[in-house]
């Protein structure tokens, strides 16, 4: 089915982004319980779950076309954005084929791929783009074939070498991360750039991560959810700009708490690469206003309840301790204490009206 793009939604300066009915149905919402604790959560990346996210490798939306066009502009910016190492140039073939066989298997009305032997064609309809090059020959691209695949899809994308019983971050085009740094954490190893995250640690989470990771096989993806909160619909939080966003995290009012608080749902899925053994690790950002949640009541009350109980070292960590009281006082009238089932599912066809 095609989609219809919204192309001129803008995710900096006049944050004209809003979700559709359809787009806030469909939205990962990552709660399914009334409390929250940090933990693995991975599941097999397979096309079948709670929601339309799941039933696609790579999953594009409506915001597809604008959220590429606001990538560029990050890089135009800040090229240091996408970087990889040398020795991951086999790497970068895998994900170029990875990205381009599931789009077009997935979405055939917007994106098609042609191969002759090691000539391919690649046909990117919403964004206008045809490509005719030989796989393997990255000067029949206009740029690396990693760029060239992940500037033409959403979410950031991290390639991760698996040697020496470890995994090391070595390449990576991020541009719409939640204030961490690939130019920072770049050659650093699984348990380094998860250093920051409390508790964790402690209960020993991230031993058993990579425990798991290391036996990550060929067509067998996993995938897990990650969240956090965001002042604006801005998908660049980098801390390299963080003199631009970081003050908005004042600007939270309980009189606009519902339009500027977003929730920031990452969608990590990673998958073992054929050729270089190396793991390509996906985080799809979705962003939704608190106000656009709450029109579903199953998710607004369990927002309400994650974020009352909440360990302080995570609401800190997640950076969103300056606001978090205001967004619970919001969404309290919206809780009758009701039980609710367990689960992600919205368990409505219709939406709500707007929450004032």
């Amino acid at each position: 089915m095609a989609i219809d793009f919204k192309t001129d939604e803008t995710f900096r300066d006049t944050y004209t982004f809003r979700n559709s009915d359809e787009a806030i149905l469909r939205f990962p919402f990552p709660f399914p319980e009334d409390a929250y604790m940090y933990s693995i959560n991975i599941e097999p990346h397979v096309k079948e779950g709670n929601s339309p996210v799941f039933l696609s490798t790579f999953d594009i939306d409506e915001h597809y076309v604008a959220e590429c066009r606001d990538r560029a502009l990050t890089l135009e910016r800040d090229p240091l954005r996408c970087q990889v190492l040398d020795h991951m140039d086999p790497a970068q073939w895998d994900t170029l084929e990875l990205i381009m066989e599931s789009l077009a298997e997935d979405y055939p009305e917007h994106f098609s791929l042609t191969r002759n032997g090691d000539q391919w064609t690649w046909i990117n309809r919403p964004l206008g783009l045809e490509q005719t090059f030989t796989f393997g020959d990255a000067s029949t691209l206009p740029c690396s074939p990693f760029e060239y695949i992940t500037r033409q899809a959403q979410g950031d994308y991290v390639l991760i070498d698996h040697r020496d019983d470890n995994l090391f971050m070595d390449g990576g085009m991020v541009t719409t991360q939640a204030d961490w740094s690939l130019d920072f954490d770049l050659g650093m190893n699984f348990m380094e750039w998860h250093g920051p995250v409390p508790l964790a640690h402690q209960a020993g989470i991230f031993e058993r991560a990579l425990k798991f990771l290391l036996r990550l096989q060929l067509g067998a993806p996993v995938r897990r959810l990650n969240w956090t909160m965001t002042v604006n619909p801005r998908l660049d939080t980098s801390p390299e700009h963080y003199h631009e966003w970081g003050r908005d995290r004042a600007s939270v009012t309980p009189q606009n708490v519902g339009d500027k608080l977003h929730l920031r749902v990452e969608l990590q899925t990673l998958f073992r690469l054929p050729r270089s053994n190396a793991i390509l690790f996906c985080v799809r950002c979705y962003l939704i206003g608190v106000g656009e949640l709450a029109r579903v009541p199953k998710w607004g009350k369990r927002l309400h309840r994650v974020l009352s109980t909440l360990p302080p070292e995570l609401a800190e960590y997640k950076g969103i301790t300056r606001y978090r009281q205001t967004a619970i006082d919001w969404l309290a009238p919206l809780d009758d204490g009701a039980a609710l089932s367990k689960g992600t599912h919205p368990e409505v066809e219709r939406l709500g009206e707007e929450v004032a």
